[in-house]
């Protein structure tokens, strides 16, 4: 006993007292797994921004990140592995790392539908088994080749089993990242993976709980089938019990209300539980997790709850250590030597071969084009946190050596991180043929039906885009207004962003919201809600993207959806004291890269509440529309839009022509300017007359068109103009005025917002007192006239962003 006493590390104490005590810190638990988990978090997150622009998935830099962190890289050194991670500290890591996985693994299940299973097709479901069987096949050939060498005296059983699934798994979450980031998930190919790596996903965890069964340390095999047989009556029983249990739950979570604490705390209580009972069995407690996530309702507040409670602390905190533990464990400098290379090779030569070549005629075989069933095979080769969990276990169950142990992570990394690179070499989603007139609202024949595209981040915009729609309806003589209200979500690592985007329905593009229930979308039901009261359609979308790119799915939406209007949100919405504050800049950028590639007329909304913070019903509808008209193209566009708006019986419409005064102060220099920067200013003129003479004929007598003329001698008189008329419920503004007046307007005065131009910027500045929403209209011309977004220098005090 004395000796053991001597030879064993003592355990650590949770907490020093300070090193004012004269105690280091790092020789207690919690101050040492602290200072582990901001190495390992920092380290990481690091070396993704440094891999983001491969456009590699996060999991790339987290497994070099634990690489770098072990005995390959940083750990060579005995100072930084004994003083950061010394053995003694090992089981207080990896009881975290293994926390985070069970609750990870828990959320990978809310991920798995079993419905969605069974309507697999048959071209996937032959894909998925070829996935399988082949790797499988081929990593037998190989294991007995690694047994021969430098695995001797393992289990030939276990051994066979670990290392055809892990040449044979496809990692679900980062085969869904992949696809997302190529915007592929919603293509044929991109289905057709997915569906296939849920079949393949399942098979490999039974495969595994079989080879944890085999792996027992007991001689007796009767031990191992015991295990098998537990673990069988465990999933049995919890189909049986857990979801009528779940059911209950729902019942007692009414849609729109917080879900009750108790419940969150039941929950998670019942996944650890269940991952005591598996690793009771000898299974592993991971196992008991995914089986009630498997379990789990997937849509609802309940399952929305869950996933915001827990992945964040999870993915963000808890599960990089998983992967710093298995770096750890993994030491590259035992490949050395010819042989250990070459038997490197071979498993990134087996496990390609087996997925790519299987993959591959199996979809040639379901007469998939070549390069689509190169895409699929790549995409299908995919690893990740799966991956290493299989190794783990069996390294922990001395199945894999550390030699094997390395290889094998070297291989997951070295398949992962190809795929990008491959699949965007040989793959390129066809682009739809769509070819369209009708891309501005000011057309030839005005009775023709008008699509627009609604685009909002947050619930905040509903209510002003409704009743921004429910003006542009238009009467009954037209053929009608299709709107297309369009969801801007960041992808982002989140689960739940992943669980939402694979509702993708629309080939490619932002998806529809068919066969939602009610109370999985709020914003989807207020839009819904309205197309049902009225004779517009609606079309709710979600697009998914990251901000960077989040223009493409916008622009490419509406190219594919044949849409005359665009209506972006401005980048800053009003307080309670009627100030404008920043919501993103992000927001801003998307705005500006919609500008300069959009398809059709674009509209930048400025959001004041037009009718209130809720959806004013049509026959209660009283609103004033005000058209600010200087000339030139936009202005024509934000013309046509108010006269479609005034035929709407709620609706005043005020057109408020502004002119200019011969004696126009500098006259002659504006006159020059006006001269050069259009060739084609008659022809703007003569169009804005005829615009102007169209608003007139329709000055009604009941006062529902109103037009005025404003003579302006000065730019003090331009501003003067709108604070005269800027007491109504919306300004219609061109983004781009022409003309004399114009022309003097914006050499005096600051463009602070260049996107929303020198109207809009005046409208939302200080100088302006108005509680009006404004709509900024810049209309498509097809690359005739190039799009300036080139910010002026602030002034002294002026606010930067």
């Amino acid at each position: 006993m004395a000796h053991n006493d001597t030879t064993c590390p003592k355990p650590m104490q949770a907490t020093s007292t300070g090193v004012f005590q004269g105690e280091n810190p790092l020789d207690y638990a919690l101050p040492l797994v602290i200072l582990q988990i901001i190495i390992v978090i920092v380290l990481t997150r690091t070396l993704a921004y440094l891999l983001k622009p491969l456009r590699q998935p996060r999991v790339i830099a987290e497994i070099i990140g634990g690489v770098l962190l072990g005995p390959s890289a940083f750990g060579r050194s005995e100072v930084f592995l004994h003083t950061v991670f010394p053995p003694k500290s090992l089981p207080v890591l990896d009881t975290l790392a293994n926390i985070g996985l069970i609750f990870f693994l828990f959320l990978v299940g809310l991920e798995l539908d079993p419905k969605a299973l069974r309507r697999t097709g048959k071209k996937s479901m032959c894909i998925a088994v070829a996935g399988i069987c082949l790797p499988f096949a081929l990593g037998i050939g190989a294991s007995l080749v690694l047994r021969a060498t430098i695995s001797k005296g393992v289990s030939l059983g276990p051994f066979i089993v670990f290392m055809g699934v892990a040449l044979s798994i496809t990692a679900l979450p980062v085969l869904a990242r992949i696809l997302a980031e190529f915007k592929l998930l919603t293509t044929d190919v991109g289905r057709t993976a997915m569906s296939a790596a849920a079949v393949n996903d399942v098979a490999a965890w039974i495969l595994l709980a079989v080879a944890i069964a085999l792996s027992g340390s007991g001689k007796s095999p009767l031990i191992s089938l015991w295990v098998f047989l537990c673990g069988a009556a465990f999933v049995g029983m919890c189909i049986l019990i857990v979801p009528r249990i779940f059911k209950w739950l729902t019942r007692h979570c009414p849609d729109g209300e917080p879900v009750n604490e108790i419940f969150i705390c039941g929950i998670l209580a019942t996944v650890l539980a269940a991952g005591f009972v598996t690793d009771t069995i000898g299974i592993h407690a991971l196992f008991g997790a995914f089986i009630i996530g498997t379990l789990a309702p997937k849509d609802g507040p309940l399952a929305s709850a869950m996933v915001e409670k827990v992945e964040d602390l999870v993915s963000g905190l808890l599960l990089p250590l998983y992967f710093a533990s298995s770096g750890l464990k993994t030491n590259v400098a035992t490949i050395q030597g010819a042989q250990s290379w070459g038997l490197l090779l071979l498993v990134i030569l087996t496990a390609c071969l087996g997925k790519v070549v299987g993959t591959v005629v199996v979809s040639r075989l379901c007469k998939l084009p070549l390069n689509e069933a190169v895409a699929l095979g790549v995409l299908m080769n995919s690893k990740g946190l799966v991956e290493l969990i299989v190794l783990n276990i069996g390294k922990d169950r001395k199945v894999l050596n550390d030699q094997t142990f390395s290889i094998m992570v070297m291989m997951a990394l070295v398949t992962t991180f190809m795929t990008t690179p491959i699949v965007r070499a040989v793959y390129t989603p066809a682009k739809r043929g769509s070819t369209y007139n009708l891309r501005t609202i000011q057309r030839k024949d005005p009775n023709s039906q008008l699509r627009i595209m609604a685009c909002f981040h947050s619930g905040r915009n509903i209510p002003t885009m409704i009743n921004l729609i429910e003006a542009s309806r238009g009467t009954e003589k037209r053929k009608g207004l299709t709107v297309y209200a369009v969801h801007l979500m960041e992808l982002s690592e989140r689960s739940s962003a992943i669980r939402m985007v694979n509702k993708a329905r629309n080939n490619g593009l932002p998806f529809w919201n068919k066969g939602m229930q009610p109370d999985s979308d709020q914003v989807v039901v207020a839009f819904e809600a309205y197309g049902q009261l009225s004779r517009v359609q609606i079309r709710p979308m979600t697009a998914i993207s990251h901000f960077f790119n989040m223009h493409e799915d916008i622009c490419a939406s509406a190219e594919s959806k044949k849409a005359a209007l665009i209506i972006l949100p401005f980048h800053k919405h009003q307080k309670v004291d009627g100030s404008l504050e920043t919501t993103r800049h992000e927001y801003r950028i998307i705005n500006k890269k919609v500008l300069q590639n959009a398809p059709c007329s674009v509209g930048i909304l400025v959001d004041r509440g037009l009718g209130g913070s809720s959806h004013v019903s049509a026959s209660n509808v009283d609103s004033i529309i005000t058209v600010y008209f200087f000339g030139g193209p936009d202005d024509r566009e934000a013309l046509a839009l108010g006269q479609r708006m005034s035929e709407h019986p709620g609706i005043t419409l005020i057109v408020v022509h502004l002119r200019a005064d011969p004696d126009l102060e500098g006259a002659e220099r504006v006159a020059i300017d006006v001269s050069d920067s259009s060739s084609n200013n008659g022809e703007s003129r003569e169009a804005d007359e005829n615009a102007i003479e169209s608003i007139k004929q329709k000055v009604s007598g009941d006062g529902s068109v109103k037009f005025k003329e404003r003579i302006v001698k000065a730019t003090s008189d331009t501003v003067n103009i709108v604070k005269e008329f800027s007491r109504c419920n919306m300004v219609l503004v061109g983004r781009s005025p022409e003309g004399m007046v114009a022309a003097a307007f914006e050499l005096n005065i600051k463009i602070e917002y260049p996107e929303i131009g020198p109207a809009g910027s005046l409208l939302v500045s200080q100088e302006i007192s108005t509680n009006a929403s404004v709509l900024v209209v810049h209309q498509y011309s097809g690359g005739t006239r190039p799009v300036s977004l080139e910010e002026e220098e602030p002034a002294d005090g002026a606010e930067t962003e």
